[in-house]
């Protein structure tokens, strides 16, 4: 059992490098198909919301702070919540796990300068 356990893993490893990798093109077609727009829209939403810290730390220099699935819903509302799932195509709660985990980065990387860059 020992191989197959160490070929499972690496298997959940590589897909999960494939979803990291994949993330952002996911989270900005999805936003593309909702009144937020794109990414820039996402962010406006959760600094109203109540996650300007968690934003300004992802779109800065330093450590991203972390934001839950609950933030998420909260700041956004659950029709916008029920939208995104809906062109994510999964249920509710893996729409927000996908954002919980993936965002942060997301935002990091669209803005090296510190503020959200155009995406193409």
């Amino acid at each position: 059992m020992g191989l197959l356990d160490n070929i499972s893993g690496a298997l959940k490893g590589a897909v999960g490098q494939i979803v990291a990798a994949e993330a952002p093109v996911l989270i900005s077609a999805v936003l593309a198909k909702t009144n937020l727009g794109d990414l820039q829209g996402l962010v406006t939403k959760l600094q109203q919301g109540g996650l300007n810290e968690q934003v300004q730390s992802w779109l800065g220099n330093g450590p991203n702070l972390p934001v839950t699935t609950e933030h998420i819903r909260a700041a956004l509302g659950n029709q916008q919540v029920q939208q995104l799932a809906q062109h994510f195509g999964v249920p509710v709660d893996a729409a927000l796990k996908l954002l919980a985990e993936h965002l942060p980065e997301t935002v990091d990387q669209a803005s090296p300068n510190g503020t959200l860059q155009p995406t193409s």
